[in-house]
């Protein structure tokens, strides 16, 4: 029988690294801002993180939000600062000349004379990589951007408020200094990497990091297992956490296939946290309290998040805390739903008004039963 969706708020009132490794004098490089980003994690604090910024780019969508800002830009990345988050997630990749760039795709793409031209990132130069796109000199034109959308239709890049590509070392510089960072280590689901490729890349990162940091708030993570791994044995001063699907996508790759798994990972490699899809946290919910119980934190992504009833549930779950796209609206919500009501605010109404909750109101029996209708929803 198919299950009808459902809103929360209509549910009933139910009662090995080289050992010459120049970054291993890494770990006491990072003191100034690491206490502040353990003490966010450690915290009560739940956590707002704003996806590629103020949210991704999804070319075909009819929503606008979706296509107002350029994704992973230094527009974005400010945009998204003007809002009470805590961490902005990015991309970042490292060019064939060793410079770290901030791109989500693999391939990055161009039209020209009709014809559509791929290539991939870490195979081009900075100069190159920063040429395709709106470009900072006045009266030079860059390259036609284009993207390959999930069914495969290729489409122009065009969004409200463009931007130009940037570097790791620009958004340090130029991003305001109260904002962490979450960076995502990307690389290609499809390649087996070898750790001398790993530890190339990695440190390319890491130096960028000790240099223009300063008092900023880091976060590492990655799906690539490896490259978790490793980020944490080059440096000890700002926490890794290991990105899964929560077994919602099966890969080659067993220990991406589970939170069972990612949470395995992590203890053994002394990773501090999980980043999951949230979908593989509803579907599993009894995953969380292990997790917890492991000392771990956990973030969530995905589209659900863009849902306040959604990251409410997350909340009374435990979750740390979520990756969004709406910054603007789910950090407003995220406000009216956890603030807590002043004495006597709820009985103080003007004439003709209605009382109004500012947040669900669920019992224990009630998230219990939450818990095991939604992945039943989901499925």
């Amino acid at each position: 029988m198919a299950l009808k969706a459902v809103h929360v708020s209509d549910v009933p009132n139910l009662d090995q690294i080289p050992e010459k490794s120049s970054l291993a004098l890494y770990p006491t490089c990072f003191s100034q801002g690491i206490e502040i980003e353990r003490t966010l994690l450690k915290s009560s604090k739940f956590l707002v993180i704003g996806h590629r910024g103020n949210g991704m780019n999804s070319l075909q969508s009819v929503d606008r939000r979706m296509k107002a800002v350029k994704e992973n830009s230094i527009i974005s990345f400010n945009a998204a600062a003007n809002y009470p988050i805590d961490f902005i997630e990015f991309d970042v990749q490292v060019t064939k000349d060793d410079c770290p760039v901030i791109f989500h795709d693999d391939f990055i793409l161009t039209q020209e004379n009709g014809t559509v031209y791929e290539r991939r990132i870490t195979e081009l130069s900075l100069a190159e990589f920063l040429s395709y796109g709106p470009q900072r000199e006045e009266g030079l034109a860059g390259k036609p951007l284009m993207r390959k959308t999930k069914d495969g239709k290729i489409v122009s890049w065009i969004v409200e408020t463009d931007d130009s590509a940037c570097t790791l070392k620009e958004a340090f510089e130029k991003v305001n200094p109260s904002i962490g960072f979450n960076i995502e280590l990307k690389f290609d689901d499809h390649i087996v990497y070898q750790q001398d490729h790993l530890s190339r890349v990695l440190q390319a990162v890491l130096h960028v990091v000790l240099e223009y940091a300063k008092g900023r708030p880091i976060i590492f993570s990655s799906f690539q297992p490896d490259a978790a791994l490793l980020v944490k044995k080059l440096q000890s001063s700002y926490p890794v956490f290991f990105l899964t699907n929560g077994g919602t996508e099966i890969y080659y790759d067993v220990r991406r296939n589970s939170l069972e798994e990612a949470t395995k990972l992590c203890l053994e490699g002394g990773l501090e946290g999980i980043v999951s899809e949230v979908k593989g946290i509803f579907m599993n919910p009894g995953a969380v309290n292990k997790i917890k119980e492991s000392k771990l934190s956990l973030i969530t992504y995905g589209k659900l998040n863009n849902v306040p009833e959604a990251v409410y549930m997350q909340h009374l779950m435990g979750i740390d805390g979520v990756i969004v796209d709406f910054v603007e609206e789910v950090t407003e919500a995220v406000c009216n739903l956890m603030k807590k009501p002043e004495e006597g605010e709820d009985e103080i109404l003007l004439e003709g008004e209605e009382k109004v909750q500012n947040r669900p109101q669920f019992s224990q029996r009630e998230l219990s039963f939450l818990l095991k209708l939604i992945p039943e929803l989901i499925q």
